[in-house]
């Protein structure tokens, strides 16, 4: 077991997208979250999310693609990226509506699971698939 000294915390979630605004805008109008901050050069947003926070930067820039590489997106729209975001809603259903009305793209709406999870799925803007779902209680 990892000491306390080197035991990390997750403190961000970055994701790449065409249009830093128009993504942090959605994400708050679709999800309900409120938008901490835009960096004054457009290319930096935050969400209030709580502990973890969901950024979002461009596809491409300098800083990074040089030193990590590139971003690589999906190569047709029927195709899912590598990362799936997750949230936990009380009522999905609401949710999901709610997604779907500000411009998410409906991709399976909410069923209830054998497990006991109630879970939709919608992509968002940039085409990154959305999990929206109960909490699973054990």
């Amino acid at each position: 077991m990892a000491s306390k000294a080197v035991r990390p915390a997750l403190a961000y979630i970055v994701v790449y997208v065409e249009d830093v605004v128009r993504s942090a805008d959605f994400y708050a109008a679709a999800f309900g979250y409120s938008v901490r901050r835009i960096h004054d050069s457009r290319k930096w947003a935050e969400l209030d999310t709580g502990s973890t926070t969901i950024a979002f930067t461009p596809l491409h820039q300098r800083e990074t693609d040089a030193l990590t590489g590139e971003v690589q997106l999906p190569k047709s729209p029927s195709d899912r990226g590598p990362v799936e975001i997750c949230f936990d809603y009380a009522d999905v259903d609401a949710a999901y509506r709610r997604a779907v009305e500000n411009g998410a793209v409906p991709v399976s709406a909410p069923v209830q699971k054998k497990w006991g999870q109630k879970v939709g799925y919608v992509r968002d803007v940039d085409g990154i698939i959305v999990r929206m779902g109960s909490h699973v209680r054990e």
